[in-house]
């Protein structure tokens, strides 16, 4: 088991995406993860804020994030 942090410092959808996508895949891998934002990344802290804007890929925010909420991922801010 490893052991990841993963730093959003932007407030960008396609970083955001990537971001929780990676966090979940490792999550589900079994390896402990932890989240940190900082700089622009912490606007993404903001429960109001909608997550199904699509990035080029097809994906949002919303198909990572519940998962990582849901399972108690630490998220710092």
């Amino acid at each position: 088991m490893a052991n990841f942090l993963f730093v959003l410092s932007k407030n960008n959808n396609e970083s955001a995406t990537r971001c929780f996508q990676f966090a979940k895949i490792a999550h589900s891998k079994d390896h402990n993860v932890n989240l940190f934002f900082i700089d622009d990344g912490v606007k993404w802290a903001d429960k109001t804020r909608s997550l199904t804007e699509k990035t080029a890929t097809g994906d949002c925010p919303n198909d990572y994030l519940p998962y990582l909420v849901e399972k108690e991922v630490p998220i710092g801010v």
